[in-house]
């Protein structure tokens, strides 16, 4: 087993993407709302699973699934422009340099978080693993290779194959992040990778980060949604700029 100097688990919208999240910038790009579905989870009448599930027949509903469906490749391509937070591969490139293992572990769309994590590949050739990346975003984007990160996100799941090659959506959502739910991931992580709590950092901006931030020595506040995750964190970071963090984990660490 490989002698990290510590785990990075890293929140992804509105922490290393600079907009509300992945799924609102998807919904604006279709011209739909998510806001009945929003308030439904709100109100406790609507669990995470059927939330997804909800918000993915949103976005197939958004044009005719006969003349003009909405397709895999489209998806991907509506994330291509998502914002980025300032020094987000600075805060990637030089943990890993220092011998962090790096996870991004969050509720937003999976294609984001495996673009960014193609932008660091390992020695390792593309493979099916738990927490890896799939292999059509190895491809274009890290030449077959695998990723040095660890990936756990929500989204979407391909459906059937048109003739013309596409991939429709599924009806089912991709869903490996509970919203309370992403201490047991950092975890699991801790146990596979044989990093302890005393060595693990959290990056999160909202109340979703809490479980995150309970299983890491030093817990980051970046950019937060609203006061809940303050009371949680050890440091909180109002300036959005990635290089901030980096410094707090490395001086903490090491």
């Amino acid at each position: 087993m490989k002698d990290y100097t510590g785990l990075v688990c890293l929140d992804m919208d509105r922490v290393l993407v600079d907009h509300l999240s992945t799924w609102q910038f998807v919904y604006d790009q279709l011209g739909v709302n998510n806001d009945e579905s929003f308030e439904l989870y709100n109100q406790g009448l609507l669990n995470e699973w059927d939330w997804i599930k909800l918000d993915i027949a949103l976005l197939k509903g958004s044009r005719s699934e006969l003349e003009n469906p909405l397709t895999d490749s489209e998806m991907r391509g509506h994330l291509l422009g998502v914002p980025m937070m300032k020094n987000y591969k600075k805060l990637i490139a030089i943990l890993i340099e220092k011998g962090f293992a790096v996870a991004i572990v969050s509720g937003g769309l999976q294609q984001t978080a495996r673009d960014i994590a193609a932008q660091f590949p390992s020695e390792q050739k593309w493979k099916k693993r738990w927490g890896g990346i799939d292999r059509h975003t190895s491809n274009r984007l890290s030449s077959g290779f695998d990723t040095k990160l660890h990936v756990f996100t929500n989204g979407w799941l391909v459906g059937k194959m048109l003739p013309s090659g596409e991939n429709l959506l599924d009806d089912f959502g991709r869903y490996q992040v509970q919203m309370n739910g992403k201490g047991a991931v950092v975890k699991m992580l801790q146990r596979r990778l044989g990093i302890s709590k005393e060595r693990t950092a959290s990056v999160g901006d909202s109340a979703g980060d809490i479980g995150m931030f309970s299983q890491s020595s030093l817990a980051i506040c970046f950019n937060p949604w609203d006061d809940k995750p303050k009371q949680h964190a050890d440091v909180v970071v109002e300036e959005k700029d990635l290089a901030i963090v980096l410094e707090l984990i490395t001086n903490a660490i090491n």
